[in-house]
């Protein structure tokens, strides 16, 4: 089979560090083109790997034709960059939060239907092994019910890992709309929807701007979910963990407790009732500091490759999606906020 090709639009830092790399080291891929307002990013990877650079990601896909795309902008822009590529006949890989509303998350599975493409989410924390080891644990049953929760994803904020450091487009909230609920809160939505094979159906929140200064998205977010099953807990979004970065999970369920990414060495620690303790390292999460491959790439390059519609679809990602617009609307309505179904 011919290699994919592919196109990645936008440089910045999730880029350089995950899907750049992360295409280049699979050899069912052909970088063909990047695509950055900043011309010299561009022209640096297509150098790099023999592509082209665009600065314009129509005339990229007018020009190139690519068999897929990695969209990784500003969150405003997820949504008509995707549905352009779809329109091209690109399968689409777009970052997380995959819109900052409803109806262009709708639009976007709309144009990938429609075009007959994939579109994929790049809701990586389902792929790490902790979380891995951890599904395969809660469906052997040994667990029981899962019946309260917290799981929590807290760092420094972007300023620390975005290409353009304090002058980030994560700050503006014209260009992000959403500040760690889109970065982080998201990823553990998804995350827990997918560990418990459950649906968030209220969310109570307080979200606010707690300490980054001259900006009004959001730095800090807690939350209280209550399940499909009746399973209540919390989910905590952060961008100042100043000290003390987390991004971890533990569930207590009716025959014991699991324990995810608390233990440095032992990713996954379950404590059962009858007092018998597993440890497991199964590899680390991936962080902004240790870069470890994310596997969102070759799932993606898979599902392509194998005629596979991925697992991560469109709909799970506007799933996820809905959840954190509760929150946004619990905080401003000061209410609990039942979650809208897709």
């Amino acid at each position: 089979m011919a290699k994919i090709r592919v196109a990645v639009i936008g440089c910045g830092s999730i880029a350089e560090k995950r899907h750049i790399p992360e295409y280049a080291a699979n050899p069912d891929v052909e970088l063909v083109a990047f695509v950055d307002v900043v011309n010299q990013r561009a022209e640096q990877y297509a150098d790099q790997y023999g592509a082209k650079a665009y600065t314009s990601y129509e005339e990229m896909l007018s020009v190139e034709k690519p068999d897929a795309v990695s969209v990784c902008l500003p969150n405003i822009l997820h949504a008509p960059v995707s549905i352009a590529a779809a329109n091209a006949g690109a399968h689409v890989l777009v970052e997380k939060p995959m819109a900052t509303n409803e109806a262009d998350s709708l639009a976007m599975i709309e144009a990938a239907k429609a075009n007959n493409v994939y579109l994929m989410v790049g809701h990586n924390q389902r792929l790490m092994p902790p979380h891995v080891k951890a599904k395969e644990i809660l469906e052997t049953g040994k667990m029981g019910k899962v019946l309260t929760f917290r799981t929590s994803f807290g760092h420094p904020g972007p300023e620390n890992w975005s290409i353009d450091g304090r002058n980030s487009w994560f700050f503006r909230k014209e260009e992000a709309i959403m500040g760690a609920m889109g970065d982080l809160g998201v990823h553990k939505s998804d995350l827990i929807r997918w560990l418990l094979e459950d649906e968030v159906v209220e969310v109570a929140a307080f979200v606010g701007t707690l300490h980054k200064e001259g900006t009004d998205v959001d730095d800090n977010s807690t939350c209280l979910l209550r399940m499909k099953s009746g399973a209540i807990g919390t989910l905590v979004a952060s961008w100042t963990y100043y000290k003390g970065q987390d991004n971890s999970t533990v569930l207590w369920c009716e025959n014991g407790c699991l324990q995810l990414g608390t233990h440095p060495d032992d990713q996954v620690i379950v404590l059962m009732t009858d007092g018998s303790v597993e440890k497991h390292q199964v590899g680390a999460m991936a962080t902004n500091e240790k870069q470890v491959s994310s596997e969102i790439i070759n799932e993606f390059v898979y599902c392509i490759k194998t005629s596979t519609p991925p697992r991560i679809s469109g709909e799970e990602g506007l799933r996820s999606l809905n959840v954190i617009l509760a929150a946004f609307e619990s905080q401003a309505s000061k209410t609990i906020v039942a979650v809208k179904e897709v």
